[in-house]
């Protein structure tokens, strides 16, 4: 099984890309659930949701996990909670990180916020470049940090899904 990760700010194409791999290389796409969690509870989050948000990420992968597909993609997975969690409350829980480095991930994508315009829906709440710049960089920051294997992917639309289209294709091949 290979462990395929789309990760970024919001805006930059995860949702859609994840599906587009899918549809295109098969294999099993896990959502991000807070998404699923803010449109059931239908108000903003607070520092007390980030560990049932996380326990709920890592169940639907663990759940995804368990069926062995040939390749797995996540839509996001626990460093999104983390650096969120830092963004809108200025802390995290410890355990998120440490479970985050006990889980193999295979290869990371790393969208760019630049070269696609933000799209609000609701839930977004970093409609500035700037915002989702800082988040790129963190992100790319903790996977250097962490020796993580990842490739930036950007351009506009159409750059990403041919960018992601050749790196998964290389991927699945090794």
């Amino acid at each position: 099984m290979k462990i395929l990760v789309l990760t970024g700010p919001e805006s930059s194409g995860k949702s859609w890309l994840a599906a587009e791999l899918r549809a295109h290389f098969g294999g099993l796409q896990v959502a991000e659930y807070v998404r699923h969690f803010m449109e059931q509870e239908r108000r903003d989050t607070c520092l007390a949701d980030i560990p049932e948000i996380a326990r709920g990420q890592l169940a639907w992968e663990d759940q995804a996990r368990a069926q062995q597909p040939e390749l797995l993609i996540l839509d996001t997975h626990l460093l999104s909670n983390m650096l969120w969690s830092q963004v809108l409350f200025h802390d995290c829980p410890l355990w998120l990180e440490e479970q985050l480095l006990a889980r193999h991930y295979d290869l990371h994508l790393l969208l760019s916020p630049q070269g696609v315009p933000w799209s609000g829906d609701g839930l977004r709440c970093q409609p500035q470049l700037a915002q989702r710049q800082a988040f790129f960089d963190a992100t790319q920051q903790w996977l250097e940090q962490h020796r993580q294997t990842y490739r930036v992917i950007g351009g506009d639309w159409s750059a990403r899904r041919q960018q992601a289209f050749e790196l998964v294709r290389q991927y699945l091949l090794d």
